[in-house]
């Protein structure tokens, strides 16, 4: 099954990479490492990937952890996408070799385990690559799934190739899952029962940067200053046209409100733009120095890695890839661990557990549609208490559930001792 496999990633890469050429100019940087390319590591190392920024914000503490236990031992941090990469850099500056991961085709998989010549590696979330998963049972080399998680679309997926992804979880690969689900969904996939564990979601565990506050304080006087500020973040096309009806109708109540709006993709910013001026909105572009004005309506965040702080800046945050069906939800840990009450959609399958645990204590509130997301907005907006009530209960579930670094910290040190 495996080379049927290989057979056809050998046939797609060229048309992957071209893709990915002109794509976003950012794919083009270090293309070579795509293909297992690049300077080698001085010693044997620890090797994490994250697959884009989020992962690599949820990967950043277990990083800066190895890197204060296991001092001496070179890390290498993969990512795939530009946005993981810029990413990876703020946040781990000069602890880790940050590079591409390598196609998963055999030769490319080689060079690199080659280069970089892992003790163990640590894979976060669901990232199943057959090749390079056979070539760390090939080499002995330990593999973590670590924050592992796998949803009922993703299973279903999977289970069209059964036969491949048992021969992938053969290995011996230990599980660190997020929820008792995952792991469930991982054992009825082939993983051994006795190396999959329940370890919880390490998202829990991230650090809030000391600076948040000053940082959101900062972009609040910059862009609206005694105004107040709602944020959508991580949006997805088929959103943002519910994202501007809600606002529209927030600002007949609130008529001084701004809308932050986040797209999830660097891609997409210039398109969402253009939009934008097709609607005859006024906002202005993050990326532009741009002075503030009374009838401003909307920023549109068309840079990396300032998400978070702009959710600092906000009075109310939403989350995208929540109102649209073919996305599954992005990170509600973040506004909530920022004291923000939350607004999502009813979509979010890529975190089920994250997103009960907030909407069951009240931290996240589920919205349906442009009407619904803006009753709730204009309603809290109104209600500065029960703003700060919201809030209050998402910094405590997020603290209640920390943990899970410990815990997989624990299955990766008896590895790393062998």
């Amino acid at each position: 099954m495996r080379y049927l496999y290989t057979l056809a990633a050998y046939l797609l890469a060229p048309i992957f990479c071209v893709v990915l050429w002109f794509r976003n100019p950012g794919y083009r940087k270090n293309f070579a490492q795509r293909f297992g390319k690049g300077d080698p590591t001085p010693a044997p190392s620890i090797w994490v990937h994250a697959v884009s920024a989020g992962e690599v914000q949820a990967a950043a503490v277990l990083v800066r952890t190895l890197y204060d236990r296991y001092p001496g031992v070179p890390l290498v941090v993969t990512t795939l996408t530009p946005a993981g990469d810029e990413r990876a850099r703020t946040l781990l500056g000069d602890r880790a070799n940050i590079r591409y991961m390598p196609l998963d085709l055999p030769g490319s998989v080689k060079r690199f385990f080659d280069l970089v010549k892992p003790r163990i590696a640590v894979i976060f979330e669901t990232e199943l690559w057959p090749n390079l998963y056979h070539e760390c049972g090939r080499r002995r080399i330990p593999l973590v799934l670590a924050s592992a998680r796998l949803s009922p679309r993703a299973m279903d997926r999977y289970n069209r190739f059964i036969g491949l992804f048992r021969q992938v979880l053969a290995n011996r690969i230990v599980i660190a899952a997020q929820g008792e689900s995952d792991a469930e969904r991982f054992r009825s996939l082939g993983a051994d029962p006795g190396q999959t564990h329940v370890t919880g979601n390490i998202k829990f565990d991230f650090a809030v940067p000391a600076d948040i506050t000053t940082k959101g304080d900062a972009l609040r006087a910059h862009y609206a200053a005694d105004r107040l500020v709602w944020v959508a973040g991580s949006t997805h096309e088929g959103e943002e046209a519910q994202i501007l009806e809600a606002h529209r109708e927030v600002r007949k109540a609130h008529s001084g409100a701004l809308l932050v709006m986040a797209p999830r993709r660097p891609q997409r910013f210039a398109e969402v733009g253009a939009w934008l001026e097709k609607q005859n909105v006024r906002f202005i572009r993050r990326s532009q120095p741009s002075a503030r004005t009374p009838d401003l309506e909307m920023v549109l965040v068309d840079t990396l890695g300032e998400l978070l702080d702009f959710y600092a800046m906000g009075d109310v945050a939403f989350v995208g890839g929540t109102l649209v069906n073919d996305v599954g939800g992005h990170n509600l840990l973040e506004p909530a661990a920022l004291g923000r009450p939350v607004l999502a959609g009813p979509n979010n399958v890529n975190a089920a557990d994250v997103a009960k645990i907030l909407v069951d204590r009240g931290a996240v509130q589920i919205v349906t549609d442009a009407k619904d997301l803006a009753a709730h907005v204009s309603a809290l907006l109104a209600n500065p208490a029960e703003r700060m009530r919201i809030g209050a209960i998402g910094r405590e579930c997020v603290e209640d559930n920390r943990g899970a670094l410990d815990k997989l910290l624990r299955l990766i040190h008896p590895l790393m001792e062998q």
